[in-house]
């Protein structure tokens, strides 16, 4: 009964996070308050044997270092102090030299949660990059992303918010039983017009329970028969996050992945973020809603005018100049180009407006309650990205744009020029749909991705090459 009270001073308010996670209830008290000490005593108490430690590499994947603590002293180290990792394997590419490649991983508490698919009890943490010397590792993408967060908090006062919508198609061999699926009419389906729906609705479940910020999952159009090839039938999915920090923002994409690749192999499916999984069918986005934040006040909206503010402008100002070269984080397999060139609501010209699905940067509708009031939070959505995104790097851009943006000679003429509105005929600059167009794009505007010391400079030069690489046109498997 006493827990029960607890709880409900803690969470029963309607201005405070609902439900809470897992450990949220096992421990009484909200993430943002627990301590070493709290963690601690959690293992203690409920005999946890393994402690993981999460984190993010250069590939965008989730990696993990796993402990069993030997004594309680051993986990306050590993809680306090993290360990060691070799960051030439980590970060291959990145600018770290393999004879001097030690770094360490550096958990943060309020990060915790109990790995769901862990057959023993695993408590798994969430964790950064320092290096020999204890300071931020500059190729690290939590680095990144976490410098240019702060970046444009110092230079522009916006603390900028985001929310990815993880799209993805879930695949399986087909039966006589599938016989309501169809191309293009999946949208906001249920079961038994769809078979993910039981998947989806888990992976949101378990997400929740390892704290992440939910905003709501549906089926989307895309629908592949199996007579395209294989026997597999594809359909596609969306799980959208909602608002938190950038860094933050970016942890949670990837994780959401994690959660959907892991439920998928638990079912005997296959899962695929690929931007194109059949030509001629629906691509793979994975669109940014972004949320420029003034002392807790969002800004992205439209005043009574029907006028975007200055935050506002300044993010979509950015945006529109980086985002070609913003493709090389957000746009990085082969079949990225075919996405972006066979239509199906992908962006392919450099415009803004209300509402518009192909454009680059669209001002969506906020529901609104029958007296008017805003029950979602107006966003700025980046629509050019897709499942191929290193979500990390994409943000820490993103976050540069910001501050780019600011600085822009004329950007009133320069919203004006690319707005969709003022768009006629062939009018608008079409995105990079070359990967050595992107190439160009990134060295172009790198200097406003290296400004303030976020990306490193062997870093762009790294990705630029690489892009050299890739022969556009072709789709995946």
């Amino acid at each position: 009964m006493e827990t029960s009270r607890r709880h409900e001073e803690l969470w029963g308010g309607e201005d405070v996070r609902f439900p809470p996670g897992k450990l949220e209830r096992m421990l009484g008290t909200p993430r943002s308050q627990w301590t070493v000490d709290d963690i601690i005593g959690l293992v203690k108490e409920h005999c946890i044997p393994l402690i993981s430690l999460m984190h993010v590499g250069g590939d965008g994947w989730v990696k993990t270092l796993d402990f069993v603590p030997r004594s309680g002293e051993h986990l306050r180290d590993i809680l306090e102090g993290g360990e060691r990792a070799d960051g030439s394997s980590l970060f291959k590419g990145m600018g770290i030299p393999a004879g001097a490649s030690d770094i360490v991983l550096r958990p943060r508490v309020e990060t915790a949660f109990m790995d769901p698919f862990a057959p023993i009890p695993t408590l798994a943490l969430r964790c950064g990059h320092v290096d020999r010397e204890g300071a931020p590792l500059p190729q690290s993408p939590d680095t990144l992303v976490r410098s240019a967060h702060a970046l444009a908090l110092q230079e522009t006062k916006i603390d900028l918010f985001a929310l990815g919508e993880v799209e993805y198609f879930i695949g399986r061999k087909g039966s006589e039983r599938d016989v309501y699926g169809g191309d293009d009419r999946g949208y906001h389906a249920t079961a038994p017009m769809v078979f993910g729906e039981g998947l989806r609705r888990r992976a949101m479940a378990l997400l929740a329970e390892m704290g992440a910020p939910m905003k709501y999952g549906h089926s989307e159009v895309g629908y592949i028969g199996e007579d395209t090839g294989n026997g597999v039938i594809w359909e596609q999915h969306e799980i959208e996050l909602d608002l938190a920090p950038l860094p933050d923002a970016a942890d949670w994409v990837v994780l959401a992945q994690w959660v959907l690749r892991q439920l998928a192999h638990q079912a005997g499916m296959q899962v695929s973020f690929d931007p194109i999984v059949r030509e001629g069918h629906a691509g793979t986005g994975l669109h940014f809603h972004l949320s420029p934040r003034v002392d807790g006040v969002d800004m992205g909206g439209l005043d009574e005018n029907g006028k975007l503010g200055k935050q506002g402008q300044w993010l979509v100002g950015g945006l529109v100049e980086l985002g070609g070269a913003l493709m090389a984080f957000g746009n990085r397999e082969e079949s990225s180009f075919v996405r972006l060139t066979q239509g199906k609501e992908a962006p392919n010209k450099i415009l803004w407006g209300q509402f518009n699905r192909q454009a680059l940067i669209r001002l969506p509708v906020s529901a609104k309650t029958s007296e008017g009031r805003n029950v979602t939070i107006p966003t700025i959505e980046f629509r050019l990205p897709d499942g191929s995104a290193h979500p990390h790097l994409l943000l820490a851009g993103v976050a540069q744009a910001l501050v780019h943006g600011r600085s822009i000679p004329n950007l009133e003429d320069l919203l004006s020029r690319t707005a969709a509105a003022n768009a006629t005929g062939e009018a608008g600059v079409p995105v990079p749909l070359t990967a050595t167009a992107v190439a160009a794009a990134l060295k172009e505007h790198r200097a406003a991705l290296e400004a303030g010391g976020v990306f490193p400079p062997a870093l762009i030069e790294s990705v630029g090459a690489s892009l050299q690489g890739v022969v556009p046109g072709r789709t995946a498997a």
